[in-house]
Order: structure tokens, then C-alpha cells, then sequence
């Protein structure tokens, strides 16, 4: 009788840890009837004959075992076939009026089958109950994914981050999806976007990310109720975490400035989502399905003078005055960059030369020049042949990132002009 009541506590336990895993009822049953249905096979061959018949408000199940009723002495499977006297005599379930050909039900007592087999449905279950949950887990986040989730730091690495979420399940961001000024401590509660979701060897592993540009939009949705409303949508952004952001929005109702929306009274809206971002710099501007005017406008906030653009080949020159050249590429020449990704056109700056006719552009010495150091130099700024003139020798080593013994042959060349 003990183990009788072995096998029902072990049920019991089981349906406790299905409301913990968050496994459906349906599901749950199931489960249990393959379990013993796998025990058994193993036990008699097949469980083909046997009815499993789970009671899940009792906690326990029956399990019936169908045999053929042979005349005796003809029992050839004793797991498929029972003689007719036995069958009438059964001491688990007495048929006194059975007959041959008949089919006889016998109730099984799983607890008899001994330790042995009890242990192989515990782990039996243990087994298909972790495939369950680790099932649950990726079909529960993949459908999560690009969706903000928040994580308590648990680990830090060096090259990853263990967050747990608030069912303990495992998120990790790696090094390569942190802003670079972002540090953690245990205990730390950390915002993410749901990046990518991986299942292999059924193994779920969820990737969580701050520094994709889903993780801003997600974060502008938050902060911005017209934004969530679908007033005010953001049609597109370009980031460099935890340095500088530009994002464009549009409205759909004409009441409703979009900038001012995203920015809030005194900056209260976008400050919060700066802060997130360790004070990434963040550009909101007005969306035009035009693109010279977008471009002038992801390039703020340099002033341009005049735009060419190829719509075919998504490629724009643009000319400004000297003094606004440098705005416009930024520092490191992350502003063009920004800008470039945000509008989807390869940008070129020059100088406009209206006021200084005596001027070259670089790309007129392509014959005594090498096209990748003029590239270089234009990637700077330097467009022109007085604009590298007038740049600092060392400049021009540094940030062109050029050898000493090419900038002095480019400068040379380029006072020759000057001087003919």
C-alpha cells in the first residue's frame, strides 16, 4: 500500500509544478497518459491493449490492461491473452461470467510494478515536461520579438550580460548590443529590446538589445502617447548608440506637431529616453516624402546652399558654404553619416564656389591624384583645392587618415595650380 500511495503523491507533485511551468491543463494530461503509456511499452512490449485514463482532480490515474480470453492452457502471450479460468478468478478484477473469445479488463496498480518503473515515469515526465517549458519559452519571445522587456542583472561577463525577467527566465545582451558607456551591477534593473530568439538543440536562448534602432523606436512609443496611438509615426531612424540619433516623424493629423509631440513641454518627453540612452544625442525631425527637403533637413544643422540628387543611384551632392561644411559632415563625420542612413542617399559635401571663382574642385586632379585620396580628403570636408589649402598639414594626416609623404605630393600638385 505504500507505494500505492507513492505513485498518487507523485502525481500530486506533478500537477503543482504544472501550475508553476504555466502548462495548460489539456497539455498537462496529455503528458502524464504518454508518460505511462511509454512505461509501459517498455514493461510489456506495447501498450497497445491498455487504456490510461488520467483523473487530474484526484491527482492519480487508472490504467486497464485488455487480454483475450483463450481456454486454459492456450495462453501463448500472457501480456495479450488470459485462460478462462484465471479471467473468472482474477484477484484484481474477478469476471465470473466471462467467456471464452471475450475480451477481460484487468486494472493495473502502477505502485506494484516496483521502484524501478516509478523512477522511469518520474524521469520519463521530467524529460517532456522540460521540452514543454523550453517549447513554451521560445514560442512565448519569439513572438516577442522587437518588443521592449525589462531584466534584473543577475551576471556580468565580459562578453555578455544575464538578465532574469520577472518569471526567471534567462535573457542575455551581449557586449555588442550595449551602449558603450552603459555599466552594470547585480541587482540592476535594465531595459532592452527582444532582439532575436535562437532554438538550437531545443535550447532556447533569447538575445535582448539597447543598441538597435528598434530599442529608440520602442522607446519613443513608451514616452510618446501619440506615437502608440498611431497619430504620429516614425518613419525612420539612424543611430550611433550612446553618441548621437537622428529620428523622422510624420503626423497624420495636421493638428499636431510632430517634433513638438516627440520632444514635449521643455524637452520632458525625450529627456527620460536620453537618459536611457546614457545621454545619446537625440535630432527629431519633420518627415517629407520629398527628398531634397529631408536631406536638408537630416543634415541640420548645417545650412545648404544648393542639392543635386540621383534618384536612380540614391546619391546627392550637396554644397554649403565653407563655414558650414563642418556642420554639416560633424565630428568624426558622424552628422553626414547619420544623415546618409536616416534619408537612404550616399551624401557628398563641397563647397560652393559661387564666391570664389578662382576655386577647384578636387575631383578635376583625378588624373594626377589617386580617386581614394580625394575620396579621403571630401570624406573630411576638404572638396576642394583651397579647402585642402587651408586645412592644417597635420589635419589632413590625422583625420584623412593619409601618410605624411602623400598629403606633401597632394599639396604640392595643388599649389601648382594656384601658382600657374
Amino acid at each position: 500500500m505504500a507505494k500505492k500511495v507513492e505513485t498518487v503523491d507523485m502525481a500530486d507533485q506533478f500537477a503543482e509544478f504544472k501550475e508553476l511551468k504555466n502548462i495548460d491543463k489539456n497539455t498537462m494530461i496529455s503528458v502524464l497518459e504518454e508518460s505511462f503509456r511509454s512505461v509501459i511499452a517498455k514493461m510489456f512490449g506495447s501498450d497497445e491493449n491498455f487504456d490510461v485514463i488520467m483523473n487530474p482532480d484526484k491527482g492519480d490515474c487508472e490504467i486497464y490492461q485488455n487480454l483475450e480470453v483463450v481456454p486454459d492452457g492456450e495462453v501463448e502471450n500472457p501480456n495479450q491473452q488470459i485462460g478462462l479460468t484465471d479471467a473468472r478468478n482474477d484477484e484484481e478484477s474477478p469476471d465470473p461470467d466471462c467467456e471464452i473469445g471475450e475480451e477481460h479488463t484487468r486494472k493495473i496498480d502502477f505502485a506494484k510494478f516496483g521502484r524501478r518503473a516509478i523512477l522511469n515515469l518520474r524521469q520519463t515526465l521530467a524529460s517532456k515536461i522540460l521540452d514543454l517549458q523550453k517549447d513554451a519559452i521560445y514560442n512565448k519571445f519569439k513572438d516577442l520579438e522587437g518588443e521592449l522587456v525589462s531584466g534584473e542583472v543577475y551576471q556580468t561577463w565580459k562578453r555578455e550580460v544575464l538578465l532574469l525577467d520577472d518569471e526567471k527566465n534567462e535573457l542575455i545582451l551581449p557586449k555588442d548590443q550595449q551602449i558603450p558607456t552603459d555599466i552594470y551591477h547585480k541587482g540592476d534593473t535594465v531595459r532592452a529590446v527582444i532582439y532575436k530568439v535562437d532554438n538550437q538543440n531545443n535550447n532556447p536562448k533569447i538575445i535582448v538589445s539597447r543598441t538597435s534602432d528598434l530599442f529608440l523606436r520602442r522607446l519613443f512609443e513608451l514616452e510618446v502617447p501619440e506615437i502608440h496611438d498611431g497619430l504620429i509615426v516614425i518613419r525612420s531612424v539612424a543611430r550611433k548608440p550612446g553618441e548621437r540619433a537622428k529620428i523622422a516623424v510624420e503626423s497624420y493629423d495636421d493638428r499636431i506637431d510632430p517634433v513638438g509631440a516627440c520632444v514635449g513641454v521643455k524637452g520632458s518627453r525625450i529627456h527620460g529616453i536620453v537618459r536611457e540612452l546614457r545621454n545619446e544625442n537625440i535630432d527629431v525631425i519633420n518627415y517629407t516624402p520629398d527628398p531634397v527637403l529631408f536631406i536638408q533637413r537630416a543634415l541640420s544643422p548645417a545650412k545648404i546652399t544648393t542639392i543635386r540628387i540621383d534618384e536612380e543611384t540614391k546619391h546627392a551632392e550637396v554644397f554649403l558654404r565653407p563655414e558650414e561644411v563642418s556642420l554639416a559632415i560633424g565630428r568624426g563625420g558622424l552628422n553626414i553619416k547619420l544623415a546618409s542612413m536616416l534619408s537612404g542617399y550616399t551624401i557628398d559635401v563641397y563647397r560652393d564656389l559661387e564666391n570664389d571663382e578662382d576655386d577647384v574642385y578636387l575631383d578635376r586632379f583625378n588624373d594626377e591624384i589617386d580617386q581614394w585620396v580625394i575620396d579621403a580628403l571630401k570624406a573630411i570636408g576638404c572638396a576642394t583645392a583651397k579647402a585642402v589649402l587651408n586645412t592644417p598639414r597635420q589635419d589632413l594626416i590625422d583625420k584623412a587618415d593619409l601618410e605624411e609623404d602623400t598629403v606633401d605630393e597632394v599639396l604640392e600638385i595643388l599649389r601648382a595650380e594656384f601658382e600657374d
